[in-house]
Order: C-alpha cells, then structure tokens, then sequence
C-alpha cells in the first residue's frame, strides 16, 4: 500500500488542486498509511475497507467519506496500473450527508464589514474581502497580480488555481478594484496579491483570523466558504438568475448552481404578488 500511495502521489496527485493535493497528502499520511501501509495492496479485502469507514465515521463521518473515496480512486487507479484485480472500497456504504448552506445576515454583513476595514492585519483582511467576490479560498489565497488586469477590472483566474481546472475570467466590483488597486500601490514590485512573512510566497492560511474576526463581529457557524454562499444569495437577492450565478461562481454544470434555487422563492412569490395585485386592479375584474 505504501508503494501504490507512492505511485498515486506521483502519477495521480499533480492533476488535482492544491487544496486537494494536500488532503490527499494528509489522509495517506495519517490515516491510510498508519492502518493499511504495510499490507499488500492485492490483499486488501471489503471487509478491512468496511472497519476502517466504520471507525472513522464514529468521531468524523464526512472525514470517514472522504478517506473512501481516495481509497477507491487509488484501487481503481490501481486496476488500471494492473497492481490488483478488484477494488475492495466499491460497494461500501458512504455516510449521509446533509449540505450545509449558511448565509449571512444583512446584518452579521454590516459587522463582518466594520471589522474588516478597521482591522490591522490588511492582508488577512484584504483576502476575506476578496473571498466576497464569490471566489474559492485558494483561489484568494495562490492570486498573483498577473491574473488581474486593473485597468478594466477583471481577474482572470489560470486553470490550475481553479476547482473545474478551467480557465475563469470575472469581473470585479469597484469596491475590490478600490482594494487591489490600493494593495498594488504599496507593494509595487510583489508578485503575489497576499504574500506570507517572507514578502514572496503567498500566504497559505486564514482560518484562525477568521475564527478571531467572527469571534469580535459576534458571528456563529460561518465558514470562509460561507462567503461564497453568500456571494450568491446576494445575486439571487438583486435579481440575478441562475446561470449568471453560475458564471459568476465559475460552475461548469446547472445542476450545481440549482444548490440556490430555493433562493428564489421570496423573489417569486413577490412577483406574483405584484402579478396578482396588478390583475385584480384590471377594471371589470371580479373576485369570487
């Protein structure tokens, strides 16, 4: 199993996303290889699969998921590569999971806003202002100034920093060309828009100053992906629909933008309204 992780890792690993790349890295490295490591890979059985998604899914059950589904692409892969001649994850029983959405308030907005501009950190900060265009954390966070054009306000995001490995050109709002624009004029000869201690390499990591500004902005249960939901049930709000949406979000298939149709159930119940208000205004109509 080492070996065949080993093969995954280099023939596999380099077409995914970094974030993916990294998980990937992680779940071998503390979970896979500790239990399967030193077992042959054609005599790995369902049954050894089985326990080990059993014992995850006690404490981690999205975790116990994930861990699955590397196994069975490695065993697949592994087919292909003809180490084995079955794949003992195929089969196996995934736990259920509920997708979670949360948008934030108008209000948890306002605050969110009010400790982001007064912060001292302007990266960090910088960077979660950025994730309010909709984009992807990584995407935020591996941004280089030669995927932006500032002049027409358009960031241009390259296939390998994307999550559907395509290229994805947006346009900005002013509020974020205000940012970047202000970003560029003090760091004139950076190449990374967020860049770490060392002034070259981006910053990787924004998890426990965003834990710290929900904490003062008083906001519970949000995640930095949360911004992205919020991004688009603010577009649904201002009356966008769902292709646009999807655009803008850099979805390659409907049916993942369709995650925000229930979106628009106050919107058309508010057309109705209004198509209804309209229709028992008609002269001559009457109600039974």
């Amino acid at each position: 199993m080492r070996e065949l992780a080993a093969l995954y890792e280099e023939r596999h690993l380099p077409s995914k996303s970094p974030a993916s790349q990294r998980d990937d890295k992680s779940i071998l490295r503390t979970i896979i290889l500790p239990r399967l490591g030193s077992a042959k890979a054609a005599s790995v059985r369902y049954a050894d699969v089985e326990d080990l998604h059993r014992t995850l899914s006690q404490l981690t059950p999205y975790r116990a998921n994930r861990v699955l589904a590397l196994l069975s692409k490695m065993f697949s892969l592994a087919l292909k590569w003809e180490i084995v001649t079955t794949n003992p994850a195929k089969g196996v029983r995934r736990n259920p999971e509920e997708a979670r959405q949360r948008y934030l308030t108008a209000y948890e907005l306002q605050r969110l806003l009010r400790q982001l501009v007064e912060h001292s950190n302007r990266t960090a900060a910088d960077a979660v202002l950025l994730l309010l265009t909709g984009a992807r954390r990584m995407e935020v966070l591996s941004a280089t100034w030669a995927q932006f054009d500032l002049v027409e306000g358009v960031w241009t995001k390259p296939s390998a920093s994307t999550k559907q490995r395509r290229l994805h050109r947006v346009p900005l709002s002013s509020p974020a060309l205000e940012m970047l624009r202000e970003r560029r004029a003090d760091a004139p000869s950076s190449t990374v828009v967020f860049p770490g201690r060392d002034c070259e390499t981006s910053i990787t990591d924004i998890k426990r100053f965003w834990a710290s500004v929900c904490q003062d902005a008083q906001i519970d249960g949000v995640r930095l992906h949360d911004l992205r939901h919020t991004f688009a049930s603010t577009l649904v709000s201002d009356g966008a629909n769902l292709p646009l949406i999807g655009s803008l979000l850099g979805h390659t298939q409907a049916q993942t933008t369709m995650r925000y149709a229930h979106l628009f159930d106050e919107p058309q119940r508010a057309a109705v309204e209004r198509l209804g208000s309209s229709m028992m205004g008609v002269p001559g109509h009457q109600s039974n």
